[in-house]
Parts: C-alpha cells; sequence; structure tokens
C-alpha cells in the first residue's frame, strides 16, 4: 500500500492474499465431482424406486451374466491400480513409464467398456430395451451413464498422454493427471455401488 500527502490510499496487487498455482483448479474440480456425486446419488434413488418394476418382463435374474460382470469389475478395478502406478513414476519425472502405465490404464477402461456394450447389446437382443419397464429404464440410465463418464475419462486421459509426450511432466500436466486421477477413482467407487445394488442385490430379489 502506498500513499501520497492528500490523497487516498493506493493499494497494489502485491498487498493481495497469494494463491497456490492450480489452487483455484483442484477447488474447482473437487466441486464438479461434489455435483457429479447428487447426479450419480438421484439415478441410484431412481433405481431403488423403479428398480423392481419389470412390468411383467424379464428381471434381474433373466438378464445379469454375474460371472462377466465380475470380470468388468476387475477391469476397472485394475485400471484404478495402474492409474495409481502412473502418479508414482510421474512423481519420479519418469515420462516413458507414466505413459506406459496411462495406456495400460486406457486398455483396461476400454476393455470395461468393451464388455459392458456387449451386456447392453444381448441385452436388448433378447428384448430388454430401455422402453421394456421401469427397472431397464432406470438400469440403462444408471449403467450408461456411468459408462459415458468411462468413455470421456478415456478420451481425457488420452488427451493427457498427447500433452505429456509433446511438454513433458510440467506443472500444469501434473496437475490436469491428479484431476484425471480423482476422476478415475470416482469413477471406481460409483462402479462399486452399482455391482454391489444392482446386480448383487438383483439377483437376490
Amino acid at each position: 500500500m502506498a500513499t501520497t500527502a492528500g490523497a487516498e490510499p493506493v493499494f497494489h496487487l502485491k498487498d493481495e492474499h497469494e494463491h497456490a498455482e492450480g489452487g483455484s483448479t483442484m477447488l474447482g474440480f473437487w466441486i464438479y465431482l461434489m455435483s457429479d456425486c447428487l447426479i450419480f446419488a438421484m439415478l441410484f434413488a431412481a433405481y431403488g424406486v423403479l428398480g423392481g418394476n419389470y412390468a411383467a418382463g424379464p428381471g434381474p435374474k433373466d438378464l445379469f451374466d454375474l460371472p462377466l460382470v465380475a470380470i468388468n469389475t476387475t477391469m476397472l478395478l485394475l485400471s484404478s491400480i495402474t492409474y495409481g502406478f502412473a502418479m508414482l513414476t510421474m512423481d519420479k519425472g519418469r515420462i516413458a513409464a507414466t505413459q506406459a502405465w496411462l495406456a495400460v490404464t486406457g486398455l483396461f477402461g476400454l476393455a470395461f467398456l468393451g464388455i459392458e456394450l456387449y451386456e447392453f447389446a444381448h441385452m436388448i437382443h433378447e428384448g430388454a430395451t430401455p422402453q421394456r419397464s421401469a427397472f431397464l429404464s432406470a438400469f440403462f440410465t444408471l449403467v450408461g451413464t456411468h459408462g459415458l463418464h468411462v468413455t470421456f475419462g478415456i478420451i481425457w486421459l488420452v488427451t493427457l498422454m498427447v500433452q505429456v509426450g509433446r511438454r513433458g511432466l510440467i506443472e500444469a500436466n501434473r496437475r490436469r493427471l491428479m484431476c484425471l486421477s480423482m476422476f478415475w477413482h470416482f469413477l471406481d467407487v460409483i462402479w462399486i455401488g452399482v455391482f454391489t445394488f444392482v446386480y448383487l442385490m438383483g439377483m437376490l430379489r
């Protein structure tokens, strides 16, 4: 702050509080994740209300292939582990190893999506379309929304691999990788809820 005789105090930018670089980015991303939590909470609630309305159509025991879903769950959980390895190598500044683990993560993510699309195609082939019953509408909406998030995550992952390849592990790329890490682990947590609430509990009804 500087003053002159007979003049009002003048505040300079250096007098303001300093913020860590990227702090607003991380805060904004946490806010986004919380909003996504609310979206999935509403979808889970809708499935909880509508999941028992089969309209004389097929139910979970008729449609779900639990061993296949277990394999799919394993794919996503393994992708979370490999992303963790990517973050560890990032901390050590090893660009090639980071890229390799990110690539493996992407492959596990693609395997997850492939199995999920196969499940959807099989159900639709059997006549279990979203229009068939409230149960199927809620199922396709919840699981499909999660699948769209995984798709977006893979696109984001590939984009970051390109950026790391071009500019290395600069601070901005590290911050972006950290945001994607939170997003990817968030999707794992949501899928565990889907696997338990939709598939396991559905087979017990």
